[in-house]
């Protein structure tokens, strides 16, 4: 069996001393492990803020997850990719030592292209619901309405970051498949039908539409504009 060091992080103290979130990490990474064959050297159990800037020097077990998997010779696995990072650039600094990680939510043959591409659009995703919310906000106030909860961007957060999260996930999934496709050629109506055809499934559950199609290609253009991550950048072995 192929050696693996897991790697779990909870944001903050309470959850770190509730155990919240932190089983359904293990339970899915222990869903992958047997499933692909791996078997955990390790564990790591970072808890962290989330604050400020996501520097490694802040995140003791995670740079003692990279040194053990640097010694064994092997990859980390998380559960999610946002157990890591959810700033791109911290991500693309991880890549630069030379391990492989690995996120169980997306299955064991993701490139580290990838994992770039879906950091980069659940961060923009993340700015541009931040610019439309204060945005319907302020032109809300300047037609003279009240505002009845003056946290209610606060309130809506989690909500928003689940969908942005959701649809970062449905682009780093779906891409792989839509490019080739409409570089051959096809028509975003075509392409929505050989998804449909392949079994690729749409966020919610219902049908593709060429309009669905289009936004992931969008999404995934914005991405790759948005990245900084140097080109020789590698990952894993």
């Amino acid at each position: 069996m192929k050696p693996i060091i897991a790697y779990c992080r909870v944001s903050t103290d309470r959850q770190g001393k509730s155990g919240l979130g932190l089983e359904a990490q293990r339970d899915a990474i222990a869903r992958f492990v047997e499933a692909n064959g791996f078997h955990v050297m390790g564990e790591e159990i970072e808890v962290e803020t989330g604050k400020g800037a996501d520097a490694l020097d802040r995140r003791p077990k995670l740079k003692s997850a990279l040194d053990l998997a640097k010694k064994h010779k092997c990859s980390i696995i998380v559960a999610k990719l946002d157990r890591l990072s959810r700033d791109v650039h911290f991500i693309s600094g991880l890549m630069t030592n030379r391990v492989a990680f690995i996120v169980a939510e997306l299955g064991p043959d993701v490139d580290p292209f990838m994992l770039h591409i879906y950091a980069a659009v659940a961060e923009k995703e993340r700015a541009l619901i931040s610019q439309r919310t204060k945005a319907a906000l302020a032109a809300a106030k300047a037609r003279g309405v009240k505002l009845g909860n003056p946290r209610l961007e606060e309130a809506r957060a989690p909500r928003m970051r689940a969908n942005a999260e959701e649809a970062a996930r449905q682009t780093a999934l779906a891409l792989p498949v839509i490019k080739p496709l409409y570089e051959q050629g096809l028509s975003m109506r075509a392409i929505a039908r050989e998804l449909a055809a392949r079994g690729v499934p749409t966020a919610r559950g219902g049908q593709w539409s060429a309009v669905q199609v289009g936004d992931i290609l969008r999404r995934g253009g914005e991405a790759a504009a948005s990245m900084s991550a140097p080109a020789s950048v590698h990952v894993g072995r």
